[in-house]
């Protein structure tokens, strides 16, 4: 069974779909099947919202459902759901805009449980959500909640979430700065003649989601490098 069973209307809730869309993406092959519990009540998890958040970006991007088929054939078959999530953030990137307003029982209904006041805050130092001048209302980020969500119970302070928010915010901003001088310069003398911002402007736009994807991969691959390298438990060590 799923690590987050959720039955078909606890599922289309949390993703804010109806149970119709669901089963017609199931039939159509876009969600696998779920796992079947007793009574024959059948049990969908994590990788079932996961991929429900990005068929939504997918369309919103504008693709066919058959483009959306395409894409989604070509994924692994063992992807997790952290790998869809960052699919996901990656199609969502090529996307002017922020995130779905939501009132508080609506996010809490899509979180599937109460969220206090410290959850909130959490959340946002995770850039799940963003307060508005409405106490009540968020901007939230739907495809990644869930995750957040999951990670609310963690003994993770919210000091040292806010704190490696900064660190990200930091060097994405240096890496922004780098990767944009060194196209300017590159590109600068073949459209010296033409309307240069404006060329610049578009050129940045179609590489947008190519080097977005890398410095996700890079910072995946690094990520990974420096959990392996942390020092065992003491009662692990030799």
């Amino acid at each position: 069974m799923p690590q987050t069973a959720l039955t078909i209307d606890e599922l289309a809730a949390r993703a804010g779909v109806t149970v119709r869309t669901v089963r017609f993406y199931g039939a159509r092959g876009l969600l696998p099947p779920p796992d079947i519990g007793p009574r024959r009540v059948g049990h969908y998890g994590a990788e079932h919202l996961s991929r429900l958040a990005l068929i939504e970006e997918l369309q919103q991007q504008g693709l066919t459902l058959a483009a959306i088929e395409r894409y989604l054939a070509q994924l692994p078959d063992s992807i997790s759901e952290h790998d869809l999530a960052i699919h996901r953030a990656l199609v969502a990137s090529w996307l002017p805009g922020g995130g779905t307003r939501l009132g508080r029982q609506q996010l809490e209904q899509r979180a599937g449980r109460p969220l206090a006041d410290a959850d909130v805050q959490r959340l946002a130092a995770m850039n799940v959500l963003e307060p508005t001048e409405d106490p009540d209302v968020f901007v939230v980020d739907p495809g990644t909640l869930h995750l957040g969500v999951r990670l609310l119970d963690t003994p993770i302070p919210l000091e040292a979430i806010v704190a490696a928010r900064e660190a990200m915010q930091k060097h994405a901003r240096a890496a922004a700065a780098a990767i944009s001088r060194i196209f300017r310069e590159s590109v600068r003398e073949p459209v010296r003649e033409s309307e240069p911002d404006a060329a610049l402007r578009s050129l940045s736009a179609q590489m947008q989601p190519l080097v977005v994807q890398a410095l996700v991969t890079t910072f995946q691959r690094s990520l990974n490098e420096q959990v392996w390298a942390w020092p065992p438990p003491a009662a692990e060590q030799p």
